[in-house]
């Protein structure tokens, strides 16, 4: 609870963003596997002999110890764990872009056990140079799993089996459902087409973790972004807008 007291050790955590406090310390925002998102006071940190000044670095896995009550707690131990190499270029961007979800979407002090292990293998891709759509794919759909989406991707809304020649939207409360179902229903399909229209073999290659089709990665790009803008209520993302700056060059 963010009032109670507490000390916290060797927690598994991810350094999500930092800032100056004062004059020789640092805010830093953390995830952290049974806490979810931390904000630590990290006394002295900006000292030319701080020992936690080349630890508190975004992707890169680390053991942390802290204590206190409040909204900022206050850092008292930061260990690297190792294993994990500096991600450069488009990689680091797009690592950004998952901070900045986290950052955005997930309440302070919420714990995310399977969206931890999620960021994680996200980030430790990344480091290993896989493709970064795949990656970024994988995560948004965990994270908005684990925001309440909960609606089977590989059931329509109304409980019938996804048809993989099928073609649907994704209407926000009810879910997958086929574009000639809702023609049925006198649905303006018309006005619903402003969303992205997604085949059933998309939706079941999302639900089964299966992004290997140029069509699956193109497709569920739209839908996640569309379910993305909807949870960000309209706010735009400033790592989505360096990224579309890269490609446009």
């Amino acid at each position: 609870m963010a009032g109670a007291k507490q000390r916290v050790e060797q927690q598994p955590a991810w350094v999500l963003h930092t800032y100056p406090w004062r004059e020789t310390s640092l805010i830093v925002e953390i995830f952290a596997r049974d806490h979810g998102r931390v904000a630590l006071v990290a006394k002295g940190a900006r000292r030319p002999h701080s020992q936690l000044r080349g630890v508190l670095m975004a992707f890169q896995p680390l053991w942390m110890d802290w204590s206190g009550g409040g909204e900022v707690k206050t850092l008292v131990r930061a260990e690297w764990q190792g294993g994990q190499p500096l991600l450069t270029g488009r990689a680091l961007l797009c690592g950004y872009y998952l901070n900045e979800l986290l950052v955005r979407l997930t309440a302070r002090e919420d714990p995310h056990p399977r969206l931890f292990s999620a960021y994680a293998d996200a980030v430790r891709a990344l480091g290993r140079g896989e493709p970064e759509s795949p990656i970024l794919r994988r995560f948004e759909l965990v994270l908005l799993q684990d925001l309440g989406y909960e609606a089977g991707l590989a059931h329509e809304g109304d409980g019938e089996a996804v048809r993989p020649d099928g073609r649907y939207l994704y209407i926000i409360e009810r879910g997958p459902m086929r574009l000639e179902a809702l023609e049925e229903e006198g649905v303006d399909a018309a006005a619903l087409r402003e969303q992205p229209l997604v085949s059933g073999q998309t939706l079941l290659d999302m639900a089964g973790d299966d992004f290997s089709r140029a069509e699956t990665l193109a497709q569920s790009k739209q839908l996640l972004r569309m379910l993305i803008n909807h949870t960000l209520g309209g706010k735009q993302l400033q790592s989505r807008r360096v990224l579309k700056e890269l490609q446009e060059l």
